[in-house]
């Protein structure tokens, strides 16, 4: 990949790209960095990947997130550095769905098609915001050791099928090591901001680009019934649930993930003729 550092306001982003073509952004989750989409590399023989680090994450300056649309704010501005003319595919998961909803609201110029995986529409409830504060204070207090602890359970599937699968000690030594590379402020202002953030489901109704729900059928975090009800709210959309995933199901079963978004790129719902989205 090469490595591009671009402004965006009051920071800097590190954004790796790779393979030419039609854009192609990858939004990743809560607390990682751009590596968590390692195993989409393959996809840059058909796209042009663009996995940037979101603010304070990763190879990004240590300038910190305080709300969701900042963080689709820098999106926009880095896709205006890399000289990026026309609309992307916008991919994100979990934190970087919801800042892949807030770029198609407030940039929808930038935005040709959607990817959203792992991820919901509905804000935080308030014990749900109460547990995301404790858990930024215990990170103040313990470091982000104590983080990875709490979170790799949840993110990965937890059944038999899913535990037995031959790469699943490698998925989770890549959520250790890159949960433990995170500053701690950095993690705390985003947890603060995914505790804040809007309920987005009113806004998404009006969203009209070709959209592609991704949830894995044993996400314990948004389960497969946060994409269904996103499913009936959104108009142009496709739903897949995939099996032995749990909340990061780039990682966990990437085959099917990255089979899933070429047929969506070719054929995508909603679009006369199954017209791919503009490149």
């Amino acid at each position: 990949m090469t490595i591009h550092h671009v402004p965006a306001a009051g920071t800097t982003l590190t954004v790796h790209t790779a393979g030419l073509g039609r854009p192609l952004v990858l939004l990743h989750g809560f607390p990682l960095d751009h590596r968590m989409w390692e195993a989409q590399a393959a996809l840059a023989d058909h796209v042009r990947l663009i996995a940037p680090d979101l603010r304070g994450f990763g190879g990004s300056t240590a300038a910190v997130a305080t709300s969701m649309e900042q963080l689709a704010d820098d999106v926009a501005a880095l896709l205006a550095a890399l000289h990026v003319t026309t609309p992307a595919v916008i991919c994100g998961l979990s934190m970087g769905g919801y800042v892949a909803q807030h770029l198609a609201v407030r940039h929808p110029d930038r935005v040709a098609a959607l990817v959203l995986v792992d991820t919901k529409l509905e804000a935080d409830t308030p014990d749900a915001r109460a547990a995301r504060a404790d858990l930024a204070a215990k990170v103040g207090r313990l470091g982000q050791g104590i983080l990875a602890d709490a979170m790799i359970p949840r993110l990965l599937a937890g059944s038999a099928a899913a535990r037995g699968l031959p790469h699943r000690a490698a998925v989770e030594e890549t959520l250790r090591l890159t949960i433990l590379e995170q500053p701690v402020a950095s993690i705390q202002a985003a947890l603060g901001a995914l505790g804040s953030r809007p309920d987005m489901t009113e806004a998404m109704r009006h969203v009209r680009v070709p959209t592609l729900l991704i949830v894995g059928a044993e996400d314990a975090i948004t389960p497969p019934e946060c994409l269904e009800r996103a499913e009936e709210i959104m108009p142009c959309t496709r739903l897949l649930i995939v099996p032995h995933a749990g909340h990061m199901t780039p990682l966990e079963a990437p085959a099917v993930f990255n089979a899933a978004v070429l047929e969506f790129l070719r054929h995508p719902p909603g679009t006369l003729g199954g017209a791919a989205p503009p490149a």
